[in-house]
């Protein structure tokens, strides 16, 4: 009876799998800025800048919503039917247009344009900021929407959500925020320094 090497092909695969992707995840998060700036990427700064100075927000946190929910593609829909760079819903769009009384129609197709779906993301975050007493309690609006944050609070009887109980939103909220200090450190001229 023979006994396979231990070390076979089949059994070592796995474990040259995990530390090369080990491997890219540490490139990733400590390796050369030029290599974080691959799983970083920056694009549409003057949109983001103005943005951001329209609505006085945080332009590094424009960047990590806009990372965390397109990764910078602005043509990505999402099965919800959300569109563009900031995964907007036309009807959100709609609203912030209709609210803002801008003088432009919205749909799927023109939510794919750069400029408008940064500007009107960009409001429905300042208005979230504006609605919430924290920035984690906004982006948690912002990712699972307002009436679903409304009603957790409400459950919980506090006014600053305490999202632990709701995994997919807390990750999405701790991703932004790391997205924007990393954004902030990778790109600290982008937007004038601030």
């Amino acid at each position: 009876m023979s006994r396979e090497h231990p070390l076979s092909l089949h059994r070592a695969l796995p474990v040259i799998v995990i530390v090369a992707l080990g491997a890219l995840l540490f490139l990733a998060l400590r390796g050369p800025v030029w290599w974080q700036r691959v799983y970083h990427p920056l694009r549409y700064e003057t949109a983001i800048a103005a943005s951001a100075e329209k609505n006085g927000i945080d332009p590094y946190l424009i960047a990590a919503v806009i990372n965390a929910e397109s990764g910078f593609d602005r043509t990505q829909v999402s099965s919800a039917g959300a569109v563009g760079l900031m995964q907007l819903m036309p009807t959100t769009a709609m609203e912030v247009v209709a609210a803002e009384g801008f003088n432009q129609s919205v749909n799927a197709e023109n939510l794919k344009a750069a400029d408008l779906n940064i500007a009107l993301g960009s409001r429905h975050l300042a208005d979230l900021l504006g609605r919430y007493t924290d920035t984690q309690t906004a982006l948690a609006a912002y990712n699972a929407g307002s009436g679903n944050v409304d009603r957790w609070m409400s459950e919980q009887g506090v006014t600053t959500l305490t999202v632990a109980g709701f995994s997919e939103t807390r990750a999405y909220v701790e991703r932004v925020l790391s997205e924007r200090a990393r954004y902030a450190e990778l790109y600290p001229h982008a937007f004038g320094g601030k």
